[in-house]
């Protein structure tokens, strides 16, 4: 057992924050939650945390680790005017250009700045159309080397290949998702990482793949994750080719249920919005990607039900992203406050919890010990009413200390337990070998 003295109590939802508590914690979930715990657990592993606030892990709700290594890039880029000139002169060939070495420390330094950066779990998207068998397994090592909690999936697409690649992407999700329902049920492998059944984008996969998608999301059980609605023309060539909204498509083939997660939706009409909704279906609201890729911005939000925030691949800060978030609402003459962004953030658990079977987001018996540790010292009363306004106007990564997951500290005192600086002196290598090769194609 372990337990953490001392401690400032924050919680998400319901709105916490409570100075001198102590949490007791055995085999990965809490035990307790109470004062004075290390006289009742005498023979528990304490650690003093010095007042600092712990609190619930964070969640980033959609990812691309496979772009790890993109961050100034050097490669020739053509000058990409619009969203799709953007992923077929940089994401597509990026993609294209992965093998297993740059994919793995690609996934493993994500996994690393996750950490370091507050997150106790990541929700990846992953893309390499020439290396697709195994491909989510070597992400998986990456999860598993620095202890952070995730899920991962193929984006299955017919954009090279046709339906030949498509069906690859289709087994990959199967088998990674079967993999995982068997090491479970052996006991063989630490159970922190899940499966969602991967597309990339409805306007990548004809009919014929979400046939195939329905297929595997039915045999293993696990939801769709899928950009939706991103740019303007994926609903131009839903209505074009297919005669229908993108969630009414994918909903005629079985895809749409209350573990699928649905990237961006920033022009999903009503009726789809309305048909996730009756679904319970999640959608990941990504401001900065957005922003970046200069798509417009989702009016939309107060209309979904369960709305996440995630980063689409800009790094896994969460407290910047709901800073960028909440802003850059603001700026469009939003009428939400912080508090519905910090909501926005908890939900991530709910995603977790969906997939996993398990409790997360709270800091009461029988959930998860998968927590943020944090140093911030605000000048002014940080209150269960005004925790938002702290999230949006004070707290920042910069002020993570330490990560726990399943009851294990993998990040400690700003420290991980291992050496990382030979594992970011081979991933530079591995990041100018990629450059190269997509300058050759």
């Amino acid at each position: 057992m372990i337990i953490l003295t001392n401690t400032t109590a924050v919680q998400f939802e319901p709105s916490l924050v409570k100075q001198g508590v102590d949490i007791a914690i055995n085999k990965g979930l809490i035990e307790e939650v109470g004062s004075n715990l290390a006289a009742k657990y005498p023979e528990a592993d304490k650690h003093d945390m010095r007042g600092q606030i712990v609190m619930p892990g964070i969640v980033c709700a959609h990812n691309h680790f496979y772009s790890g290594l993109a961050r100034g890039i050097m490669a020739d880029i053509k000058p990409s005017p619009d969203f799709i000139s953007t992923l077929e002169n940089l994401w597509w060939r990026l993609d294209r250009a992965l093998d297993e070495e740059s994919l793995y420390y690609s996934g493993l330094i994500c996994s690393l700045e996750a950490i370091k950066n507050g997150c106790t779990s990541v929700i990846d998207h992953h893309a390499s159309p020439n290396f697709i068998e195994g491909s989510l397994d070597c992400l998986k090592q990456g999860f598993l080397k620095a202890g952070l909690r995730g899920m991962t999936c193929f984006e299955t697409t017919d954009r090279n290949g046709g339906l030949d690649e498509l069906a690859k992407g289709v087994e990959e999700n199967i088998r990674f998702a079967q993999k995982i329902d068997q090491d479970k049920a052996a006991g063989t492998e630490p159970y922190l990482v899940e499966a969602h059944i991967g597309a990339h984008a409805a306007f990548t996969v004809a009919n014929e793949g979400l046939a195939m998608l329905g297929e595997a999301v039915k045999a293993t059980g696990r939801g769709l994750h899928i950009h939706v609605a991103e740019d303007a023309y994926d609903v131009s060539h839903s209505h074009h080719h297919y005669q229908q909204d993108i969630v009414e498509r994918l909903a005629s083939y079985g895809l749409i249920n209350d573990k699928t997660l649905l990237a961006h939706g920033i022009f999903l009409s009503e009726n789809d919005i309305k048909l996730l909704n009756q679904a319970d279906g999640f959608l990941v609201h990504n401001a900065r990607s957005n922003m970046n890729n200069h798509v417009g911005y989702n009016q939309q939000l107060s209309k979904f039900n369960n709305l996440a925030l995630g980063t689409d691949g800009i790094g896994a800060d969460m407290f910047e992203e709901l800073k960028f978030a909440f802003f850059k609402h603001r700026d469009a003459g939003g009428p939400l406050w912080p508090d519905s962004f910090l909501k926005n953030l908890w939900n991530g658990n709910q995603l977790l919890a969906r997939n996993f079977a398990a409790k997360f987001g709270r800091l009461e018996k029988g959930y998860k010990a998968d927590l943020t540790v944090l140093d911030y010292y605000s000048p002014t009363p940080l209150l269960a009413d005004n925790l938002a306004g702290h999230f949006a106007f004070g707290m920042n990564s910069g002020n993570v200390t330490g990560v726990m997951v399943e009851g294990r500290f993998v990040y400690q005192d700003r420290a991980f337990p291992f050496d990382v600086a030979p594992i970011y002196a081979e991933a530079q290598k591995a990041a100018q070998a990629l450059w190269k090769r997509m300058d050759a194609l």
